[in-house]
């Protein structure tokens, strides 16, 4: 069995937590959400396995190197950190169902990579660039920060949908998501775990870059980009710890925050030239 037939597998075990997941919220039965969590731990399990194939399959020809290093590894990986942020956040906290909107992110992710016209799967040699010890570090914190602002952001959907409804009709549901109050404290603490991750992220990459480039930054759109996801989700913690922001505000500026993490992390690559653009090969 080859990396890509076991990543076909993981695909379609995500996109099966997640109608498992919804399920169970729209029929409002718990058992289906331990399917879920049986599904999700399954396809991290053959995830984890499928991402050790590809690169052993790397050095097979020759062209041995961690698989982080083009737009088709990067997109798995992705999947891999959103559904392990969401299953530390379902043991941790005891929010199984949350997964109804965390999973479907790591599926379309999956699916993205395996499905687009745009994304090539081949295992190529790494370009100069991209030989260094630095590598793992680099993208490594980077998509952990990145995993984490993709279940930030989902949980700020979470908030707004059940802010929006009446007290009665919260009190009728019934709900099995877990309350405002949690949901609020969920968000800052994913919030802040992606924040470390990213700014590790930051100066690996500036390390990196000095040793690839000769300077620790050079306003590559990559870099600016980077730099001003960082800053908004730097003002988000900011005003939470400093003029007590909370609810609605934050759930508004956690969604804010992933659009310029995606925006970053696809529309930099695909849209905009620069020292990152090998990214999207």
């Amino acid at each position: 069995m080859d990396s890509s037939l076991l990543f076909g597998f993981t695909m379609i075990a995500y996109i099966l937590a997640s109608a498992i997941y919804i399920g169970g919220l729209l029929f409002k039965t718990p058992r289906l959400g331990l399917a879920g969590t049986c599904l999700t731990w399954g396809g991290v399990a053959m995830h984890s396995v499928a991402t050790l194939l590809r690169w052993q399959e790397s050095y097979q020809i020759g062209a041995g190197h961690a698989p982080l290093t083009n737009m088709y590894e990067s997109l798995v990986f992705f999947a891999l950190c959103i559904a392990l942020t969401h299953l530390f956040l379902e043991h941790r906290y005891k929010v199984r169902m949350l997964g109804a909107f965390v999973l479907p992110l790591a599926a379309l992710s999956m699916a993205y990579a395996s499905f687009s016209p745009r994304i090539d799967d081949s295992i190529k040699p790494l370009i100069p660039a991209l030989q260094s010890n630095w590598l793992i570090a680099h993208v490594v914190t980077c998509f952990i920060g990145y995993g984490a602002f993709a279940v930030g952001g989902a949980l700020g959907l979470v908030y707004l949908l059940k802010n929006s409804r009446t007290p009665k009709e919260e009190q009728a549901a019934h709900s099995l998501l877990p309350g405002l109050a949690a949901i609020d404290e969920l968000i800052y603490k994913t919030l802040i775990f992606g924040f470390l991750w990213l700014s590790a992220g930051i100066i690996t990459g500036a390390i990196w870059a000095n040793e690839a480039w000769g300077t620790y930054w050079s306003w590559d759109p990559k870099e600016t980009w980077s730099i001003i996801t960082w800053f908004l989700y730097a003002i988000t913690l900011h005003v939470r710890f400093t003029r007590g922001w909370s609810g609605t505000r934050i759930a508004w500026l956690s969604l804010v925050g992933f659009v310029a993490v995606l925006f970053t992390y696809f529309g930099v690559n695909f849209f905009l030239s620069g020292l990152h653009s090998y990214g999207s090969s």
